[in-house]
C-alpha cells in the first residue's frame, strides 16, 4: 500500500469495499441490474444468462461494491454458500411477474437465511421486486408478504420495486444498502 493509499485511508477518504451476493432465481433480472448499477460507459449492451458466476466492481458516494451475479438455474443454487462467508450484504432479486415459482423463491430465501454463515450475522438483505413494468406483476408488498419477509426479524432488509431494463427503483435500493452495511464488517 502507497503513501497516498494510507494517507487516504485515514482521512477516511478511501472508499470502504463491500462484497455483494446478488441472488434470485434464474430470468428474474439480476444481472441486469448489476449491470444498470455500473457506470454507464463499462455497461454490457446485450446480458446473456449466467452460467456459474460472474464478478462486477463498481463505485457509489461512499463504497466500492464487488458484486457476485450467482447463476439461479437449479443446477449451480449450490454454489451459492460458497460465497456466504464472505459477503457483507444480500441482493435477492424476485420475478415479480413469475407467480408460479415464488413458492421456489422463498425456499430458496429461505435455505440462504437459515444457512450458518448468514443466520449468524446481521448482514442487510435488500429484495428487488424486479419486473413491475409486467402487466401481471405482484406489487411489491404482495410478494413481501408471499416470501414471508415481515418474519425476518434478526437482520436489516429493504424491498423495492423495480424495473432493471429501464433502472426504475434501483437506486433507491442501492442507497438503502449503502447506509446498511455494517461497518463492522468491511475492511
Amino acid at each position: 500500500m502507497g503513501l497516498l493509499d494510507k494517507l487516504s485511508g485515514w482521512l477516511g477518504l478511501k472508499k470502504k469495499e463491500v462484497n455483494v451476493l446478488c441472488l434470485g432465481l434464474d430470468n428474474s433480472g439480476k444481472t441486469t441490474i448489476i449491470n444498470q448499477l455500473k457506470p454507464a460507459n463499462t455497461q454490457a449492451q446485450e446480458i446473456v444468462p449466467t452460467i456459474g458466476f460472474n464478478i462486477e466492481k463498481f463505485k457509489s458516494s461512499s463504497l466500492s461494491f464487488t458484486v457476485f451475479d450467482m447463476s439461479g438455474q437449479s443446477r449451480y443454487r449450490n454454489l451459492w454458500e460458497h460465497y456466504y462467508k464472505e459477503s457483507h450484504a444480500v441482493i435477492f432479486v424476485i420475478d415479480s411477474g413469475d407467480k408460479l415459482r415464488m413458492v421456489v423463491a422463498k425456499e430458496e430465501l429461505d435455505t440462504l437465511l437459515n444457512h450458518e454463515d448468514i443466520s449468524s450475522r446481521k448482514i442487510p438483505v435488500l429484495f428487488f421486486a424486479n419486473k413491475m413494468d409486467l402487466r401481471d406483476a405482484m406489487s411489491s408488498v404482495k410478494v413481501s408478504q408471499m416470501l414471508c419477509l415481515e418474519n425476518i426479524k434478526d437482520k436489516p432488509w429493504h424491498i423495492c420495486a423495480s424495473n432493471a431494463i429501464e433502472g426504475e427503483g434501483l437506486q433507491e435500493g442501492l442507497d438503502w444498502l449503502q447506509g446498511n452495511v455494517s461497518v463492522q464488517y468491511i475492511e
